[in-house]
């Protein structure tokens, strides 16, 4: 196999078929296809057969992809930035966009994490709650233990619904 123009000799037998390198990365070779119509991995080269080949280094190309879709980043978000980087004229400035990308994703994940902290409070305290009516054969309305003690929020709707005698849709 010939080398294309500006690209070194590779040893063909590194090189990887869309369907292994979706193996090694655990994704489809769909979205491998998707990452490619976007521009955001690009084949080393093509097989005799017309099979697109990679480099094994697509395979920690194809895992940042992956990472910045877990910090929330969608495909065309990526697509966006990686064009608007590459047109910037000094790498201090790049890179200047991408740290202020990054702090706005932190800061978000970071309300994220507070959210989902108060919630997970607010489950834990429900579920310690509604361990005491084990024992209890009353109905709510009557429960020594449900009149003493106020339901937190997440159970209060169910206590407020069995004591006015509403039914959940």
């Amino acid at each position: 196999m010939k080398a294309a123009i500006g690209k070194p000799e590779v040893d063909p037998k590194l090189l990887l078929r869309i369907g292994e390198l979706a193996r090694r990365c655990r994704k489809s070779v769909r979205a491998l296809h998707l990452y490619e119509e976007l521009g955001l991995l690009q084949p080393n080269s093509r097989s005799k057969g017309g099979f697109r080949l990679y480099l094994p280094a697509a395979a920690a190309r194809v895992e940042w992809i992956g990472k910045l879709q877990e910090m929330g980043f969608s495909l065309p978000e990526i697509q966006q930035f990686l064009g608007s980087w590459g047109r910037l004229k000094t790498a201090p400035a790049a890179m200047d966009q991408i740290r202020q990308l990054f702090a706005e994703r932190l800061r978000q994940t970071q309300e994220t994490l507070a959210r989902l902290t108060s919630l997970k409070a607010e489950m834990e305290e429900s579920l310690r709650y509604l361990e005491k009516c084990h024992s209890c054969q009353a109905m709510p309305v009557t429960c020594a233990a449900c009149e003493v003690e106020q339901p937190p929020m997440l159970v209060a709707e169910f206590h407020n619904n069995t004591m006015t005698g509403d039914k959940a849709v």
